[in-house]
C-alpha cells in the first residue's frame, strides 16, 4: 500500500485551491477562481457501514484501509496528517512547533464527513463572542487570542456504532401508598400522612436499535470539549472526498476501534438501564440484573469539522474549539487572580456594609404584629 497525496490546482492559475465552507466548491485564494467538486472518482460512493467483527479480526479488504503520512506532536501526542510537500508546521491542538518525519499511519479509511459550513471569519466571531462573556479573564486576553492569528480548520476523527440489543432483566416495581398516623406535637394529637413503598418482583425484556453512537477517536482533545460541541447533525454526512480536506488539516485516529467500541457500550448500557426502569414502571424501580445480547454491530470512521485556536498566554497553552457547522464554542481559559481577589474583597465589603447598616438601624427592620 502506498501513501496517496491529493492536490487540487486551480483551473485558472494553477495555485492550490481550498474547500470553500458552505459553498460545496473549491476556491483559489490567489486569483479568486472557483470550481465545483469532482463528482467522479473511487471515493464517490455511498456511506456504508462496516462489520465490526470482521474489522476486529483484521479481515477487512485492503480497499478499506489507507496509509497517510503523519507526525506525532511531542506535546499533546496528536497524530496530524500531512502532505508529502509539508516539512514543518504548528500543532493545531496545542500550538507547539512540529517538524515532520517520514512515518506513515495505516488506518481504516473514513467513510464520511461533515464538511465545514462556517468560514474562518465566522468561527473567529464566535470565539470573540465567547471570550467576551468570560468572567475573571485577564485584561487583554480577547485581543491577545485574536491578534493576527489564523485559526486552524481540523477534521477530527470519530467512530460511529450501530447495534441491535435485546436485554432480559429482573427487578422490583415500587408503588407508593400513604398511611395516616397520629402523633403528639406540642401537647396535641396531630394526624400525619406517611409515604411507604410496596415492592413487587418483576422481570421482562427490552430491545433497542442503536444508530450512530458517536465516539471521539482522538486523544489530543478532551472529551468534555468535544461533548460541549454537540449536537452534530450526522444526517448531513457526505461521502468522503479528498476535496473537502483541501486547505484543512486532518487528524488520524488514536483511539483504536475496539477501545472506541467499549466507550460506545458504556453509553448503550446507560440507555438500556433507563429503558429497563421505564419498562418496570411504577413509582420507584430497583434493577437486580440486566443480561444484554448484542448483534449486528457495524461501524464507520467519520471526520467532523472543528475550528481551533491554540494560543499561549503568559507561558501557558490554552485551546478554544468551535463546531465547524453550528458555531458552538468550548475551550480552556486563564483566570485573573487579581480580578478574583478584587471581586472577593468587594463582596466582603458590601456584605459588611449591609450588616453594619442593619445593626445600627434595628428600628427599620422590626417586625410589627397585630
Amino acid at each position: 500500500m502506498t501513501t496517496q497525496e491529493h492536490k487540487f490546482p486551480c483551473d485558472n492559475c494553477g495555485a492550490d485551491a481550498r474547500f470553500d465552507p458552505g459553498q460545496d466548491q473549491l476556491i483559489c485564494d490567489y486569483c479568486g477562481h472557483s470550481q465545483p467538486l469532482d463528482d467522479d472518482g473511487p471515493w464517490s460512493q455511498p456511506i456504508l457501514e462496516l462489520d465490526f467483527e470482521t474489522a476486529i479480526s483484521r479481515d477487512l479488504p485492503d480497499e478499506d484501509y489507507e496509509e497517510t503520512r503523519v507526525v506525532d506532536c511531542p506535546n499533546c501526542a496528536a497524530k496530524i496528517e500531512l502532505g508529502n510537500s509539508t516539512h514543518a508546521g504548528e500543532c493545531p491542538f496545542c500550538a507547539t512547533p512540529v517538524v515532520t518525519d517520514t512515518g506513515v499511519h495505516r488506518h481504516i479509511k473514513p467513510k464520511g464527513l461533515l464538511p465545514f459550513d462556517l468560514a474562518e471569519e465566522q468561527a473567529r466571531a464566535a470565539m470573540g463572542k465567547w471570550l467576551g462573556k468570560l468572567w475573571f479573564a485577564p485584561n487583554g486576553l480577547d485581543q491577545f487570542a485574536r491578534k493576527g492569528r489564523r485559526m486552524q480548520g481540523v477534521y477530527v476523527p470519530f467512530w460511529t456504532f450501530d447495534a441491535q440489543t435485546k436485554s432480559n432483566y429482573s427487578g422490583q416495581r415500587g408503588t407508593i401508598y400513604y398511611v395516616t398516623k397520629t402523633v403528639r406535637r406540642d401537647g396535641k394529637n396531630v394526624q400525619v400522612r406517611q409515604a411507604k413503598t410496596r415492592w413487587r418482583s418483576v422481570s421482562g425484556r427490552v430491545s433497542r436499535f442503536f444508530d450512530d453512537v458517536l465516539v471521539l477517536a482522538s486523544k489530543s482533545l478532551p472529551r468534555e470539549d468535544t461533548d460541549a460541541l454537540a449536537p452534530w447533525d450526522l444526517s448531513g454526512l457526505e461521502p468522503y472526498k479528498p476535496e473537502y480536506l483541501a486547505g484543512y488539516s486532518a487528524e488520524a485516529y488514536s483511539v483504536d476501534l475496539d477501545d472506541g467500541y467499549e466507550i460506545a457500550r458504556d453509553h448503550m448500557d446507560r440507555v438500556i438501564l433507563r429503558d429497563v426502569k421505564f419498562d418496570i414502571g411504577g413509582d420507584r424501580q430497583r434493577v437486580n440484573s440486566v443480561n444484554t445480547k448484542i448483534s449486528n454491530v457495524t461501524f464507520k470512521h467519520v471526520l467532523l469539522p472543528v475550528w481551533m485556536a491554540a494560543y499561549k498566554f503568559r507561558g501557558e497553552t490554552y485551546r478554544v474549539v468551535i463546531n465547524g457547522t453550528t458555531g458552538r464554542v468550548s475551550g480552556q481559559r486563564p483566570y485573573s487572580v487579581w480580578k478574583i481577589a478584587i471581586a472577593v474583597f468587594f463582596g466582603i465589603a458590601i456584605a459588611g456594609s449591609i450588616g453594619y447598616f442593619v445593626a445600627t438601624n434595628p428600628e427599620l427592620f422590626e417586625t410589627v404584629s397585630y
